[in-house]
């Protein structure tokens, strides 16, 4: 999903995850973060970004979920609001033409690598399984296993406040999965509408297929029956030839 991106006022009170709905930042926020978090693994020679740089790691078309379209000038205004919540800084090389930015999340939040790795799978990828966490964000960190995995969920979820929550298994599905709940917690409950939605769907579906089998299965029968009586005719009538 493509979205046209214009610059939005968001509070500025406080840094996500103080609990409060001032606190949470939103998708725009949560893209800039994440990228920054992004770049600083896979391209450490360039980091910190700068502003084209970070502007179009935001807009990339590959790994990222929802796809968006952001102006450098609406970039420029996240930036401004997230280092006021010191989740972000300017640096000022020497010898540098333009300013560049790097996160801080690590040193807000206290996250080793491992554990960043998967809160920024989660905020440029959204809602997946430890499997899926595993496989996509290899390039920032190389877990062993999906143990791993589940160990760097699990810490994140026990946070005080959460950083992650984990869903309940959709229908039909057999593992867990997991969001960031750094917008807070409106995501699982959209989810859980979803999910309901989609069970229901599934009920119907399989009631309409039971009901099919059964009917198949009287035609099939009467099917028999009219060739038994058929079968019955045809030898008493030879009977009187």
């Amino acid at each position: 999903m493509n979205q046209e991106v214009s610059s939005t006022p968001a509070g500025d009170e406080a840094a996500a995850g103080s609990g409060s709905a001032d606190a949470f930042l939103d998708q725009f926020e949560i893209r800039v973060l994440a990228v920054l978090a992004e770049k600083e693994a896979l391209t450490p020679d360039n980091y910190p970004l700068s502003l084209n740089t970070l502007t179009n790691g935001c807009n990339q078309l590959s790994s990222r979920d929802p796809v968006m379209a952001i102006a450098e000038s609406t970039v420029l205004d996240i930036l401004q609001r997230l280092m006021q919540r010191k989740l972000v800084v300017e640096v000022n090389q020497a010898g540098a033409r333009v300013a560049k930015y790097e996160h801080r999340m690590r040193v807000k939040w206290l996250l080793e690598q491992d554990k960043l790795a998967v809160l920024t799978t989660l905020m440029l990828r959204g809602i997946q399984t430890a499997g899926e966490l595993r496989s996509r964000s290899g390039r920032l960190h190389e877990f062993a296993s999906v143990g791993e995995v589940e160990t760097a969920l699990q810490f994140l979820v026990d946070k005080y406040p959460s950083l992650v929550a984990r869903l309940a298994k959709a229908p039909g599905t057999k593992e867990s999965r997991y969001a960031h709940l750094l917008a807070g917690e409106e995501i699982l409950e959209q989810q859980a509408i979803a999910d309901a939605m989609s069970g229901s769907a599934s009920v119907v579906k399989s009631g309409s297929q039971d009901r099919i089998a059964q009917l198949e299965e009287e035609v099939a029968g009467l099917r028999r029956q009219v060739d038994d009586l058929s079968a019955q005719f045809a030898e008493f009538k030879r009977q009187f030839d």
